[in-house]
């Protein structure tokens, strides 16, 4: 019986003793090659493919060159409009979410009754559906009988027209965002609880200030969960799509109209990227430039990425 391994192993050819190992290792990993494969590559391929074609989902596609990338540099208002839009939602919604999720996860440590019921209070907007919340806030925001501007008016002070007025349009939204940062708060909270407390008693007896604490001890250890709220902020901002056309076809008084009646109100400043790529593949059904636009939204989204995480590596080494 002992000499039945040595046995087998004889009767082993070379060739499949040295292939068994990278065969084993790939049989392992194939079920995230094919996912990669099915979901990412291909899609990416056929975008990248379609871009060079006029498509409209029944035809057969028509080779047409750079046409569509022209299209979009030169004959294409809307879709900048879109980018400008998109790109103030960028630089003002994503940080003031966090920041305003950082701010409430600090005070959140400072409770010491009903934790448990005063967290789940700030968590609750989370969970709350996009249309739903956004269907609220519209009516709280209401120009004429809204809750905020009766408010306001009763300290003598006049609202203004929030989602009603291109300039308070995209604002209204960040105050939207603000109200659902459950999601980010959470996380941050658990990241401020997951600080060693021997760092602070350290920080203490060698008389080191509330700022100094936070500077040296609890921004260093929370980095990366910070690193984290900005990468997944930044994606889903760049994916902002249901708030602002809910937003814009209840603000604009047609609840039934289609998305290109109310899309952008008012005065497109409510257009996101999102939905100009949305409107151009599924409603005007111009596939080839839609795909144009979604290439040019993936690569937008991927130098955000890259830049944002250079930028915490350098942090972290201390460059």
């Amino acid at each position: 019986m002992t000499t039945l391994p040595h046995v087998a192993r004889a009767g082993t050819s070379p060739a499949l003793r040295r292939w068994r190992r990278p065969l084993t290792i790939l049989a392992f990993l194939a079920p995230g090659i094919v996912g990669f494969a099915v979901f990412f590559l291909y899609p990416l391929l056929a975008t990248i493919y379609f871009s060079f074609m006029r498509y409209d989902l029944i035809s057969v596609p028509q080779f047409v060159g750079l046409d569509n990338y022209r299209f979009f540099l030169h004959s294409d208002p809307k879709a900048w409009i879109a980018i400008r839009n998109t790109l103030w939602l960028l630089a003002v919604l994503v940080p003031a979410r966090i920041l305003f999720a950082l701010a409430v996860s600090q005070v959140l440590l400072t409770v010491k009754r009903g934790q448990g019921l005063v967290r789940a209070l700030f968590y609750l907007p989370a969970l709350a559906p996009p249309v739903a919340a956004t269907l609220m806030f519209v009516f709280l925001f209401n120009p004429g009988s809204g809750l905020a501007n009766t408010v306001l008016r009763a300290i003598g002070i006049e609202g203004p027209l929030w989602f009603q007025d291109p300039a308070w349009a995209k604002p209204s939204l960040v105050l939207l965002g603000l109200w659902g940062v459950g999601d980010v708060m959470i996380i941050l909270l658990a990241a401020l609880l997951d600080v060693p407390r021997e760092l602070y008693e350290a920080a203490d007896l060698d008389g080191a200030g509330p700022f100094q604490r936070w500077r040296y001890i609890t921004l260093p250890t929370i980095g990366p969960v910070l690193m984290f709220s900005a990468v997944t902020g930044v994606i889903a901002t760049l994916q902002y799509f249901t708030q602002p056309a809910v937003a814009a076809q209840v603000a604009s008084g047609s609840a039934r109209g289609t998305l290109g009646e109310t899309m952008g109100f008012p005065q497109g400043s409510t257009l996101t990227f999102p939905q100009w790529l949305y409107f151009q593949g599924f409603k005007d059904f111009q596939l080839g430039y839609a795909s144009v636009l979604a290439l040019l939204l993936f690569a937008v989204a991927l130098v955000f990425v890259l830049i944002l995480l250079r930028q915490f590596r350098d942090t972290i080494s201390g460059r």
